[in-house]
């Protein structure tokens, strides 16, 4: 098997089209036609990981953060990022980074967080807007049934838990076909009425190319009147951050131990508590201060990131707890989600948790 075929599968639950617009998910360093050997996930991958994938035999590394997050000029082993590329180059080791398009996934980075703190009915807290398209079809009735059903296997119609989604009107359409044409129905050189089905179909942004592929080759007309529109729907499973709620209500200080035992932490920073046991619960792995209002409108009890300044900490203005676990600590369980989707998807390679501690920060 070939380290394409691992990459592309992870693309899939985390299109890198849904990666920020300062990110630099992908494929970082190396030859994704090699033949696979074995994969090792991280958090980070630095010199030490690297060093790790050659002792068990790995020439793909899948990391949460990219090793190369701006523009490099040279490779001259100056620093850390260099000589890690430099020896990954060297061992003919490929390095992809699934950052924060695995954040931003329903089912991604956050998701894990939720799940070891254990919240239920979950959801994203900032939903992204402009990231879906509708699709709007004319098709002869008696083909509307092969073109939906080839839209839908292409990703399109899926709303939230439903599936095979579509709007559907039945009308009339007026053709001629002109000299050259090779009409599907009707004559040349004669105005022609056909019974159609109007389809809409949505779908997110990154399928349009397949869905738009899989209509013309369904389709029985030589040329196909299609409308595709972006609209500023919330898109319920892209976008920032988590929220869901315990099965049961906690006392804040029960609570807060429990976070730091679920979290695996060795130190969480909050702010004042307010005297309301803690059931709504919202999470961002990483730096997440920016959805500090976002948790203050879902009205949860706490809120659960990384990264918090002196002054930030300030903004909870008796309104909400802030807790700050840290960075790795927030997102160290991302190693397991990897292995899990992995796992779930392929048995014939090796796939290997890092030994290596990446976290830079060190506790007393």
């Amino acid at each position: 098997m070939k380290i394409r075929k691992v990459i592309n599968f992870l693309e899939t639950i985390a299109p890198p089209s849904y990666q920020e617009s300062y990110d630099n998910s992908g494929l970082l360093v190396g030859d994704a036609n090699k033949k696979l050997t074995g994969t090792l996930l991280c958090l980070d991958a630095i010199e030490e990981v690297v060093e790790e994938a050659i002792e068990l035999g790995c020439n793909l590394i899948i990391a949460h953060h990219p090793i190369i997050f701006g523009g490099l000029k040279s490779l001259t082993g100056k620093n850390y990022i260099e000589r890690t590329i430099i020896k990954a180059i060297k061992n003919d080791i490929a390095i992809y980074a699934c950052h924060t398009n695995l954040d931003n996934v329903s089912q991604g980075v956050n998701a894990k967080i939720a799940q070891k703190i254990g919240l239920e009915n979950t959801r994203i807290l900032a939903p992204k807007s402009g990231m879906l398209r509708k699709l709007e079809v004319m098709v002869p009735i008696d083909s509307a049934a092969k073109v939906r059903q080839a839209l839908f296997d292409a990703g399109a119609g899926s709303i939230g838990k439903y599936q095979e989604a579509s709007y559907n009107v039945v009308g009339a359409g007026t053709f001629k076909a002109g000299e050259g044409a090779k009409p599907h129905k009707g004559e040349k050189g004669k105005r022609h009425t056909e019974a159609e089905f109007k389809i809409e179909v949505i779908f997110p942004f990154y399928r349009e190319g397949q869905i738009l592929q899989a209509m013309q080759t369904a389709h029985p007309y030589e040329e196909v009147a299609y409308y595709v529109t972006t609209i500023s729907n919330k898109y319920n499973d892209l976008g920032s951050g988590m929220i869901g709620k315990l099965a049961f209500p906690m006392e804040e200080v029960d609570f807060l131990q429990h976070l730091k035992s679920a979290m695996q932490t060795d130190c969480v920073r909050y702010t004042a508590l307010r005297g309301v046991p803690i059931k709504t619960v919202a999470v961002c792995g990483g730096a997440g201060s920016f959805l500090l209002s976002n948790a203050i409108r879902a009205k949860a009890d706490i809120f659960i990131t990384a990264d918090y300044k002196y002054h930030q900490f300030f903004d909870a203005d008796g309104q909400i707890i802030i807790a700050d676990i840290g960075h790795y600590e927030s997102e160290q369980f991302t190693i397991e989600l990897f292995y899990e989707l992995l796992n779930q998807k392929f048995s014939n390679f090796a796939a290997y948790y890092t030994k290596v501690n990446t976290n830079p920060i060190k506790y007393l």
